[in-house]
């Protein structure tokens, strides 16, 4: 029976407020309009991201809210428009988009389309406004247009990946945010070469898939940087050779790195959102040739200072949103890089937890405790 231009009433986990946690309840979720597909999301993952606003610290409180926006699914139905899906297609729905149309998007160099980047504030759909989710007919609020805390959700065809229908779901979903931004800010970005030095500030998950994105360019040295010696057992698994705790030291951890490394690393990789980490990330490069590339998201009110010598000496400072992966275009091919073993997921999973215990997953974050949590909707 064909649920396609219904209606579907279905289990969502639901942030009524900030801080608190979220609670399983039944929504209804509207058919896809224009240019949107109906996705049913069989794994998500949790992201520090949708902490990040569930906490809503330092963030505008949009509630209720349907979180998540790391996940894999297959398509229930396409909306009027709708030409490059259908339904039983396996795809990724990602946080950011590609139209296809706007002068980014056209770009070869960038991935910041003009239509459906990034908006953290945007609380419904681009087509009219409204939301596609309710409850007794009140709305719940969408977010980063993919609200994949939900057995079904609906998001903008810009903003759907169609993947290999080979690839496990519960495997290359972390591939739909975290494990792209870190991997693709390496290689896309910073571009080391083989036989480079790099060094990456921050071994969380984003920080690991730099990582591993260092590893997979042929690096030589893999320096990482963290103030939690914890991290530095698990970030072996991914390439790191050496590690570097700035608590260790009385003077700034760039100075340690350039004499560690004789004048500097090749390339750095940014991935905590510290101010002084993307300072220190940047002043550590080597002079001539050095290129540091920031990923962590600061605070709104932070400012970056550093000596304009820096620059004029030839090192290179750049930032990066998404690795510099198009959603559409490039993703696909992430996918195949995973199912060709060149690059290694299931690592960066440490924790799986039914659909009904969604809150364990935000406790594991909070404490601490592992890698991704990825949530099976099933259960």
């Amino acid at each position: 029976m064909s649920t396609a231009g219904q209606v579907i009433r279905c289990r969502a986990a639901v942030a009524w407020e900030s801080g608190k946690p979220l609670s399983i309840e039944e929504v209804e979720v509207a058919p896809p309009q224009k240019d949107e597909v109906r996705i049913k999301i069989l794994f998500t993952s949790l992201c520090h991201t949708d902490v990040y606003f569930w906490d809503a610290k330092g963030q505008n409180p949009l509630f209720p809210r349907i979180l998540g926006h790391e996940a894999g699914g297959i398509v229930e139905s396409v909306g009027e428009g709708v030409t490059d899906l259908k339904p039983g297609d396996h795809v990724l729905p990602i946080f950011t988009g590609e139209c296809k149309e706007c002068p980014h998007c056209m770009s070869e160099e960038s991935n910041m389309c003009d239509l459906l980047r990034i908006n953290t504030d945007r609380v419904g759909m681009i087509n009219d406004g409204k939301s596609r989710f309710s409850i007794n007919g009140k709305p719940i609020y969408h977010f980063l247009g993919t609200s994949t805390f939900s057995e079904y959700t609906v998001v903008h065809v810009g903003q759907v990946a169609k993947i290999n229908p080979h690839a496990p779901l519960d495997k290359v979903c972390v591939l739909s945010c975290g494990m792209s931004t870190g991997f693709g800010a390496t290689v896309n970005v910073a571009k080391p070469k083989k036989g480079q030095s790099v060094a990456i500030f921050g071994l969380g998950a984003v920080g690991l898939a730099a990582a591993e994105g260092a590893r997979v360019s042929g690096a030589s040295r893999i320096i990482g940087v963290d103030l939690n010696p914890s991290r530095f057992k698990q970030a072996k698994k991914f390439g790191v050779t050496e590690f570097v705790n700035p608590k260790d030291y009385n003077k700034p951890v760039q100075e340690v790195i350039v004499e560690m490394t004789g004048g500097g690393v090749d390339r750095s990789v940014e991935c905590t959102g510290s101010i002084q980490a993307m300072i220190s990330a940047f002043e550590c490069v080597h002079d001539g040739w050095g290129v540091a590339v920031l990923v962590g998201v600061p605070n709104k009110d932070d400012a970056f200072k550093t000596h304009p010598v820096n620059l004029l000496n030839e090192k290179t400072l750049k930032g990066t949103f998404f690795g510099n992966f198009k959603p559409r275009s490039d993703i696909p091919a992430v996918v195949e890089k995973y199912m060709n073993k060149e690059l290694e997921l299931d690592k960066f999973i440490t924790h799986t937890v039914p659909f009904s215990e969604i809150n364990k997953a935000f406790e594991l974050m909070l404490a601490g405790e592992g890698l991704r949590c990825v949530i099976r909707m099933d259960e």
